[in-house]
């Protein structure tokens, strides 16, 4: 009998992984939400069960993935302690929320799983840290989790110590890239452009070098040395940009935001 995966909270994330995991038909689906419309609305397209409450997602599922803020994962669980057991798995994408606190807060009844999403899920082009260091985990539960999101994205198995690093990098990547993409809109805008065109643009160029880094066997590096020829164009732009420290203040960034998830696990 397949498994089923049942959904506390079907917001946007919650909802984008329901929507990739109903047509591979690997596992049942329940989920509750407080907004009935929405939920109701996304049941009819996946063929989603639907529960009552997150207690009767608890008892229904065999993995209770928790899609709700991290301030209201503490009293979902201990509303959902009673119907958890050691056949259970509990499956958090919760930010800065530790596997400890997750085993502390369901009162350790069951194996627990961090997962760490990015937006491009939104999508069906998502990344997903998976942390599976909890050591009452079955071989068939690492292995049916590792191939649910391996089959909606890009899936990355990571010890729960790198799950910092991994969130301020591809959790909140997403903004930096399209700030990035925000900047170089308003650069056309400034030399001209409408800003319809500069936007269709820098889209295209994202879209463009992003396929050239992926499918080229050179690195990023040697990539952005057959742009900068000597003399040119592009040595100028970079040379301010190195002038200006952006390559640092890049670093920096992550780094900060890696440090703030740490301070959010405390």
């Amino acid at each position: 009998m397949a498994a089923t995966l049942g959904f506390i909270g079907t917001g946007n994330m919650g909802s984008a992984i329901i929507r990739g995991l109903a047509p591979l038909g690997e596992a049942g689906l329940v989920g509750c939400d407080l907004n009935a419309a929405k939920l109701a609305e996304l049941a009819a397209a996946t063929g989603m069960a639907v529960a009552d409450n997150p207690r009767d997602v608890a008892d229904r599922a065999d993995y209770v993935v928790l899609c709700v803020k991290p301030q209201h994962l503490r009293e979902v669980l201990e509303s959902i302690r009673p119907a958890l057991s050691g056949k259970k798995c509990l499956v958090s994408i919760a930010a800065g929320i530790t596997m400890e606190k997750l085993a502390a807060w369901s009162g350790g009844a069951c194996p627990v799983v961090r997962v760490m999403p990015n937006t491009p899920a939104l999508v069906g082009a998502g990344s997903y840290a998976v942390c599976l260091d909890d050591q009452r985990l079955s071989d068939d539960q690492k292995t049916l989790l590792l191939k649910l999101f391996s089959a909606i994205g890009k899936t990355f198995p990571l010890p729960e110590k790198d799950f910092d690093a991994f969130t301020a990098l591809s959790g909140s990547g997403p903004a930096y890239v399209m700030y990035f993409m925000e900047a170089l809109i308003e650069a056309g805008v400034y030399m001209g452009l409408s800003r319809a065109v500069s936007t269709d643009v820098v889209i295209e160029l994202l879209r463009g070098s992003v396929k050239l880094a992926d499918e080229s066997d050179y690195h990023v590096s040697l990539l952005r040395e057959m742009v900068t020829s000597p003399a040119g164009t592009t040595i100028e732009a970079l040379l301010h940009l190195d002038r200006s420290a952006v390559r640092a203040a890049l670093i920096e960034a992550v780094a900060m935001a890696r440090d703030r998830s740490l301070e959010l696990g405390r």
